[in-house]
């Protein structure tokens, strides 16, 4: 039943197409309430091989009478422009539905009847075909193509996945636990968020956050109380104590680490953006199935399980040993030169880090759909013939101060912004009722008038087609340079509100609404860290350190991205043809929030191991060498298999799951190797003493294989 709940998860999402409470929101309402439109949203048809382009012609017709059958449908017309020329002649085709209207069902049944009509106008041209874009068949598009790619990513990690764990352990049934575990935590995620969905329609992007995630942070904590309780039995305890030390003292580990996680994605509710909040709830979601998974479930499967957790074992026995004696000698190294280990580790991650300068959150220009959806094969076709403006275009509201459009000053106002957006090097044409001499639009029949002109006669209706060669960045900064403007110096009359809605509006939108919250997001993460590190370890310089550290790595890891899918560098490695001109505003969002936590449990845990040896009386150097002895082998495998994971959903065909996918994968390699392995124990060998105050040493976490352990 968890697992049937979890596969019908992405039947109840969607893909975003707004920005709830935003100006384009705003225009999106008013033309469904305000103005007798035939439809509020539309799907643009492209039709190659139609025999006759006339409206009136037998194959029109045949087309048009399919369409008018469906559902929902409350429009059918063919565009202006009948025929465009591109690579071949396309007719054009416009099915509009009100904005109530369920778009996945009206889709369905569009595509169904174009089926029937296509099949009926082959049998006079073999060329004949049909198919759909524009804002709704590209969301509703995108939302199967993602779920398809995060199964696809998935079935690429798990035996990789599999391959290191068997190497971390060395016995069958230990690398399968961590895995059984891993996807049963994603399994659950997923179906609590199925249930939720009954009630709360959430973005598409819940369901890649609880799948990259989920398999990562299952496997993650699994993996760490599997090898406690291998310690412990190693150590003499019986199956059942082994158990329980595991779940006592790793738990406490597991537990920061899943707080640290749920604190990092809670703070995304701060953001009015569906998508952003929907990748919120799928983040804490995942966090506590993992906890409660590691915490919870695993702790009796290891009692009943004792020595079969060894079954099937391979390789080296003594690999353990060897691995130890690694990480004292590497311990050992960065104690007696912890300043050349600093400014060795420390110069890659700076000079990473410097290149976020350059860093343009924006949706790129360049067309990064994949080829695979049908809306975006024939978005470019629409392109290619020059006819995308039909696409984006935009709706600028103008709400005049007092009177009726028909006034004369209100005429003009309307006019001259309606000129001067006909000016605009952007602009392929503008319709709006005043470019009419007054005495022809007075004369014009009442449902046209209705069409432009609001039902209190005070808001008029400007529609604006972009021209071909416009760019999505310079219509996105068109749209706010008009807002920033006003309507009163646009038009010359004092009060006058203007409002812009359509796609490269929403875009505005979402891309400033992100940005704006941006530093609420950050600091309220930063913050809530320091506060659990603190209460953790009663100290002041290990949560500072450690956060210090995971905004350097951050920081690296996003100037690794503006690097290769900005820059191009290495961008054919992670199918990256040509170098991007903006990366999408989600993923330097979600990467922030997502790697605090997951750097906290490394973080925890090598500290743990030090403050743990403190306590019994070792000095500092002593203890930080037996804390990287205990627990380097742990979190390099750890995070060779977090890195694994990520990077199989990096090289996964939604352009968005691939620069996350690449972000985090980078991140927990430098996390995991030149932060928690060099930086992390460096500074605290210079800050000594320090580390600890105002408060001593505590045993916080996971006791190594040779520390006394309690009896029952």
């Amino acid at each position: 039943m968890v697992a049937n709940e979890a596969h019908h998860l992405s039947e109840r999402t969607t893909v975003a197409g707004r920005v709830a409470g935003s100006e384009s929101d705003s225009v999106d309402a008013a033309l469904e309430r305000d103005f007798a439109l035939p439809y509020a949203r539309a799907l643009v048809g492209i039709v190659v091989g139609l025999p006759d382009t006339s409206v009136d012609g037998d194959a029109a017709r045949t087309l048009i009478s399919a369409l008018d059958t469906v559902a929902g449908v409350s429009h059918v017309a063919f565009a202006p422009r009948a025929t465009l020329r591109g690579d071949a002649a396309i007719d054009v085709v416009i099915v509009g539905f009100h904005r109530g209207t369920e778009e996945a069902a009206v889709l369905a049944g569009v595509r169904q009847a174009s089926r029937s009509a296509a099949a009926a106008l082959r049998s006079r041209d073999p060329r004949a075909t049909i198919e759909w874009t524009g804002d709704a068949a590209l969301r509703s598009d995108l939302r199967v193509a993602s779920t398809a790619d995060l199964r696809r990513s998935e079935l690429r990690a798990l035996p990789l996945t599999l391959l290191l764990l068997l190497w971390s352990f060395g016995a069958v049934a230990a690398a399968c636990l961590p895995l059984g575990l891993g996807l049963l935590t994603t399994t659950i995620a997923l179906a609590a968020a199925a249930v939720l969905a009954r009630f709360w329609t959430p973005e598409m992007s819940l369901q890649s956050v609880a799948t990259v995630l989920g398999l990562a942070l299952g496997i993650d904590y699994t993996l760490i109380l599997v090898s406690r309780f291998r310690a412990a039995r190693a150590a003499g305890c019986s199956s059942a104590e082994a158990a329980r030390e595991a779940r006592e003292r790793a738990g406490h580990t597991v537990v920061l680490s899943g707080i640290a996680v749920t604190v990092g994605f809670a703070a995304l509710l701060a953001v009015p953006v569906h998508e952003l909040r929907s990748a919120a709830v799928g983040g804490m979601l995942v966090a506590v199935c993992a906890v409660l998974v590691a915490t919870r479930l695993l702790p009796p499967l290891l009692a009943a399980a004792g020595d079969y957790v060894d079954w099937g074992r391979v390789g080296p026995l003594r690999r353990g040993a060897v691995g130890r004696a690694f990480w004292e000698g590497w311990g050992t190294f960065v104690v007696t030169r912890p300043w050349t280990v600093l400014a060795l580790a420390s110069l890659p991650l700076l000079l990473l880090a410097f290149q976020v300068r350059r860093l343009r959150v924006a949706l790129p220009n360049a067309e990064w759909l994949p080829s695979s959806m049908e809306s975006a094969r024939a978005l470019g076709r629409l392109e290619a013939a020059g006819g995308a403006g039909l696409v984006y275009t935009l709706q600028v509201l103008v709400t005049l101060p007092q009177g009726r459009l028909e006034g004369r000053d209100n005429w003009n106002a309307v006019r001259r912004l309606a000129s001067d957006l006909a000016d605009h090097p952007f602009v392929d044409r503008v319709s709006a009722l005043p470019l009419l001499p007054r005495i022809a639009a007075i004369s014009l029949p009442a449902a046209t008038r209705a069409r432009f002109v609001s039902r209190d006669g005070r808001t008029a209706r400007i529609e604006v087609v972009p021209a071909v060669t416009a760019p999505r960045s310079g219509l996105i900064a068109m749209v706010r340079e008009l807002r920033q403007a006003g309507g009163g110096a646009l038009t010359g009359l004092s009060g006058t509100a203007i409002r812009i809605g359509g796609m490269p509006a929403m875009y505005a939108d979402y891309e400033d609404t992100i940005s704006g919250r941006a530093a609420v997001v950050v600091g309220s993460i930063l913050a809530a860290s320091m506060l659990v590190l603190f209460i953790g370890f009663r100290s002041i310089a290990i949560p500072l350190k450690a956060i210090a550290l995971n905004l350097l790595t951050v920081t690296a890891a996003l100037g690794a991205l503006t690097l290769v899918f900005q820059d191009g560098v290495g961008g054919a490695l992670v199918g990256v043809a040509a170098p991007l001109d903006g990366i999408f505003p989600v993923v330097p969002v979600l990467t922030f929030c997502a790697l605090f936590g997951l750097s906290m449990d490394y973080e925890v845990f090598l500290i743990a191991r030090v403050a743990e040896a403190r306590a019994r009386g070792r000095d500092e150097h002593g203890a930080i060498i037996e804390g990287l002895a205990e627990t380097g082998g742990l979190i390099t495998s750890a995070a060779a298999v977090m890195v694994t994971i990520f990077a199989a959903f990096a090289a996964g065909e939604i352009l968005p799951t691939r620069m996350l996918g690449f972000a985090l994968a980078t991140a927990v390699f430098m996390d995991a190797t030149l932060v928690r392995m060099a930086l992390g124990p460096a500074l605290l060998c210079i800050a000594g003493r320090w580390n600890w105050w105002p408060g001593a040493p505590v045993r916080a976490s996971t006791p190594g294989p040779t520390d006394p352990v309690r009896r029952a």
